[in-house]
């Protein structure tokens, strides 16, 4: 339940944040609801705070959650340092102030056309609108809102496969794509179509010749994501959309969650047809995101949820006001504020590598070492991945993509890239973002080092390397005899 909090309570809490986790002067404000008519903001202690530990909790906007504490869950002052922005970023607090009206007194629907409430509701969704469709050099009447990048995917590549089904049949993706894709693809084999899946080089990235062999007469659509969510890897969009061009009715989907509002983004320059977007990567809020499909030359599809007809007809349902504004804000904060986080996050990722690889032998990059810089993924020679995983318990890392992280297989992406199974199963991904600090990079530098050298200490393959053997060379089936 909720309960509130006073705002001596909140300033008490800033006041206890440790001191030397925070540069003297810097301050941000956060949202603190002060009544039903409108949302105020208090001062804190900036979350852009090189040496800050801090991060933006509910009881410092104002209210607090009271939930029943179940056996093994953590106690705020235990709180793991997050470094998992690929599974789903912290909402900026100017997001949350965004957002809280249109959870209070302005709760109109925005599919309500006579009356004032619909209207401020419906402009706010058109404003919301805008921020997107800037953010990625589209029309604001390209955008549609959906729940989230999955329903996204879902649209496109079904949408487009189904209405083109008379005469196409093929589809081609590549075996890297996010699971919701792949998965897509694969019930609409199970419906009779036919889909490639393209192999990556042993960097991640897709070759264009191998691209341009499979594209057949019957190939309705081509879907290749921006960057991967689990290697960061870029794939060359822009040339792959130049490439489609020249094939007249193939049209270009690219799941561009972990891309958009991180790195430069342009429809019109890459020859985008649809792209797929999601809130919660981009520091909005989760359960919203937005599809671009193209007008001009209009891209045709077939809805998959069929209603009121809101969404130019392709995804009907009454929208979520607050939820369209806080994507609308985020995305608005995002184009403003893309090129100093790229900076800070290079700054940060370049440290990161550089102490764990002056500390540590035998770590591998895996991917393009040119890739988005705030998704790291490491291999570690010689250490078991889960019992590395579960020796981080400060650190709340992932494995692999969070839709696949409960899975105990090796990372299929690692295994596309040439990875042995042994190398994906001691994977780590780190994930950098807007919030995060030099601090906690040196926290976490410091607990990986000494944690690897633990297990290896440990392991019999790494004593086994230290006295020189080649453990490649060792036929295993023969040495248990």
């Amino acid at each position: 339940m909720l309960t509130r909090v006073s705002r001596t309570a909140v300033r008490s809490a800033a006041s206890k944040i440790n001191p030397h986790a925070l540069a003297a002067g810097a301050r941000r404000g956060l949202v603190q609801p002060s009544g039903a008519d409108r949302a105020s903001v208090v001062d804190l202690p900036s979350t852009y705070t090189e040496e800050s530990h801090f991060t933006p909790r509910s009881d410092m906007l104002g209210f607090k959650l009271a939930m029943p504490v179940r056996e093994g869950s953590m106690k705020e002052k235990t709180r793991p340092i997050y470094l998992d922005m690929q599974a789903t970023t912290p909402v900026d607090p100017r997001v949350l102030d965004a957002m809280l009206p249109y959870f209070t007194d302005q709760f109109g629907n925005p599919h309500s056309r006579t009356h004032a409430y619909g209207w401020e509701a419906e402009q706010a969704v058109e404003d919301a609108r805008k921020h997107v469709a800037d953010l990625i050099g589209a029309d604001a009447k390209d955008i549609v809102f959906t729940s989230g990048a999955t329903e996204t995917n879902n649209m496109a590549i079904k949408g487009v496969a189904h209405f083109h089904q008379g005469k196409k049949k093929h589809i081609i993706t590549t075996q890297t794509e996010h699971k919701c894709v792949l998965d897509s693809c694969r019930k609409l084999q199970e419906e009779g179509f036919d889909v490639t899946y393209l192999p990556v080089e042993q960097n991640g990235i897709v070759s264009l010749e191998t691209l341009e062999a499979a594209i057949r007469p019957d190939t309705s659509l081509v879907s290749i994501m921006t960057v991967n969510n689990e290697t960061g890897v870029i794939q060359p969009i822009k040339e792959i959309g130049a490439l489609l061009r020249k094939h007249r009715g193939v049209y270009l989907h690219t799941d561009a969650a972990q891309a958009v509002g991180k790195i430069p983004v342009d429809v019109n320059e890459m020859n985008i047809d649809l792209m797929s977007i999601s809130g919660h990567k981009l520091y909005g809020p989760k359960g919203i995101g937005a599809a671009y499909v193209r007008r001009r030359p209009r891209v045709r599809l077939e809805p998959i949820i069929n209603g009121g007809g809101q969404e130019r007809g392709l995804r009907s349902g009454t929208l979520s006001t607050p939820l369209v504004v806080g994507i609308g804000e985020a995305a608005r904060i995002a184009k403003m504020e893309m090129d100093r986080d790229h900076k800070r996050i290079t700054e940060l990722s370049n440290h990161l590598l550089q102490s764990i690889n002056s500390q540590v032998e035998h770590v591998v990059r895996n991917g393009d070492p040119y890739g988005y810089p705030g998704c790291v993924n490491l291999s570690f020679s010689y250490v078991e991945g889960e019992s590395l995983l579960m020796a981080l318990k400060d650190i709340a890392l992932s494995s692999g993509s969070a839709c696949t992280s409960a899975s105990l297989e090796p990372s299929y992406v690692l295994r596309a890239l040439g990875a042995a199974e042994d190398m994906a199963h001691s994977s780590l991904r780190f994930g950098i973002g807007r919030f995060t600090t030099k601090a906690e990079i040196d926290f976490v530098v410091q607990h990986i080092v000494r944690t690897v050298h633990k297990l290896r200490e440990m392991s019999p393959l790494w004593e086994m390397v230290q006295e020189g053997i080649d453990i490649n060379s060792i036929d295993w089936s023969q040495a248990q005899h």
